[in-house]
């Protein structure tokens, strides 16, 4: 149901498979900068990289799920 709601309002397999891919690019930017602040605030710099870093698996599945609609 959803999936065919989102093919519906024209969203399509390789949007949320090239976000995926982008995710991952920023996954690993801010993992980079996360070792360039300071002690005190690398922490939450971390928690943000790996929480962006759950969302390339999301995306592509989500996106697989589109393929199989068309």
């Amino acid at each position: 149901m959803l999936i065919e709601r989102l093919h519906d309002i024209g969203l399509r397999a390789w949007h949320l498979q090239t976000s995926s891919l982008a995710s991952v690019g920023l996954c690993i930017g801010l993992w980079i900068r996360a070792k360039t602040v300071d002690q005190d605030e690398r922490g939450n710099a971390e928690r943000r990289a790996l929480f962006v870093g759950l969302w390339p698996p999301m995306l592509w599945l989500i996106g697989d799920s589109l393929h199989q609609e068309d």
